[in-house]
């Protein structure tokens, strides 16, 4: 794999990268115990407490040959490198028993690294967030909130697949002025609501930032799709099944964000594409403009909430929203879930004869699979049958096209919002707008695909 890399490397700096991302995952791979993954362990120095450069100074540390690699490998094509590996650190067992020490006496941490353009080893992050597959991992004592400065881009802060969906360090890098974050990444894509390409580039517009997304490519565990996400574009590949599983470089060039610029108006030729009448004097916690935030707000236009009969309950990424179907191919709808209420109004396109059914989903709670997080999330989905049952169900294809506006009330200021079109395209939203009191509407007409799913993914991360 690090031939690859070395393949990639060149590649990319004979294109005029500046900075390069690999995936997670992507020197070993996965699937391991604490004694299998042993073979790949490096000890990877705190650059924040030292300067080395692995790749000029290759005695000083024995067994890091994959450092040394890495590290001439950023020196030799002039670029900033980051790599995700794994990293063996002792840990103080026997001098401090209260310490939260694994009982073989060393942690082993999903890690990235990064290295100047002149080799030397300038951030390591360890994650936070473990997933389910990573048992043979340990989780840091205390979250890292870890950036590192370049010369042509300044500031990038890290973070590593399933950190996405927590406040740390994700949100405290946001929360700290970061623009531009980087994001290596082993995702189990899971459609309608957690493509891979989808979350990347709706964290992107609603935290409003540029995230670099390496994706590892894995069939088997439907894990591909990665991108280059700005506010206002979208550079990404997204593989179909049957496609060869190789990978695919992306070299796009895309505008330093300025660090002071969150959550100001974005404008581009097509006009807005966000804006926020929201002050920027949060509360503490940064969650709400509000005297004070209630769990859930109350329900919106709750005289025109159609009846009960009109509205069912169906399984969406595990979770018990409720829906109510689209009868007309124009119209309004309205679905709570408690006082948690999303509002739609939409023109539907059908294409030729082709017969989809489309409902529009709440839910308002704690998610509960593989991983806990709160949640409030409005969602227009495509039906994967004609039953309302399958309402919810994995959908990767659509034909109809839709005009529409989408709205709720939520409790938090932190609401991702994404359009995801037929075979995985992603749509960049018309109009967003985000006002002081927690409403968030999206607007979206002239799709170029079917719409398989549009989603305001908020979430309520002081009630996790």
């Amino acid at each position: 794999n690090l031939d690859i890399y070395e393949e990639q490397a060149a590649q990319a700096a004979q294109q005029g990268a500046q900075i390069l991302v690999f995936p997670e995952d992507g020197l070993h791979g996965f699937n391991f115990s604490r004694s299998s993954i042993s073979g790949y362990l490096e000890t990877i120095p705190d650059p924040q407490q030292e300067s080395w450069n692995p790749c000029t100074e290759p005695g000083k540390y024995n067994n890091t040959e994959v450092l040394q690699r890495l590290s001439c490998m950023a020196r030799r094509n002039k670029l900033y490198l980051v790599a995700n590996m794994a990293d063996l650190q002792p840990c103080p067992l026997k001098t401090d028993p209260t310490s939260s020490c694994p009982s073989d006496g060393r942690w082993l941490f999903n890690t990235n690294v990064v290295f100047s353009s002149d080799g030397l080893l300038v951030a390591r992050y360890h994650k936070h967030n473990l997933f389910l597959f990573e048992p043979h991992f340990d989780t840091p004592p205390q979250p890292e909130i870890i950036t590192f400065d370049t010369p042509f881009a300044g500031r990038f802060g890290l973070m590593i697949c399933f950190d996405i969906l927590f406040h740390k360090p994700t949100v405290a890098l946001v929360e700290k002025g970061v623009r531009q974050l980087v994001y290596p990444t082993a995702w189990i894509n899971h459609p309608p609501l957690m493509d891979a390409v989808q979350v990347q580039q709706a964290f992107s517009l609603g935290a409003n930032v540029t995230l670099l997304a390496a994706n590892i490519r894995y069939d088997q565990l439907k894990m591909r799709g990665s991108g280059i996400y700005t506010p206002f574009s979208a550079t990404y590949h997204h593989a179909q099944k049957g496609d060869p599983e190789e990978g695919r470089l992306l070299v796009v060039r895309v505008p330093v964000l300025d660090p002071l610029w969150v959550g100001k108006n974005v404008t581009t030729k097509e006009g807005v594409v966000r804006s926020e009448s929201t002050s920027s004097t949060a509360t503490d916690s940064g969650f709400c403009n509000q005297e004070s935030c209630s769990d859930s707000p109350p329900p919106e236009n709750a005289s025109s909430v159609p009846p009960s009969s009109a509205t069912f309950i169906s399984s969406m990424m595990f979770d018990p929203f409720t829906f109510v179907l689209l009868n007309e191919t124009e119209g309004k709808v309205n679905v709570c879930n408690g006082t948690f209420c999303c509002h739609l109004q939409y023109r539907w396109l059908p294409q030729g004869d082709s017969k989809e059914l489309y409902a529009l989903g709440a839910f308002a709670g704690t998610h509960t699979v593989d991983g806990r997080y709160a949640l409030q999330v409005c969602a227009l989905v495509r039906c994967a049958g004609l039953d309302a049952s399958s309402c919810g169900q994995e959908v990767e294809e659509a034909e109809s096209k839709m005009d529409f506006l989408l709205e709720g009330k939520f409790g938090t200021r932190y609401v991702y919002p994404s359009v995801l079109a037929s075979k995985m395209v992603l749509e960049q939203p018309e109009h967003l707008e985000t006002t002081a009191d927690g409403r968030v509407t999206m607007k979206h007409s002239n799709m170029t695909g079917g719409l398989v799913t549009a989603c305001l993914y908020g979430r309520m991360y002081h009630l996790d």
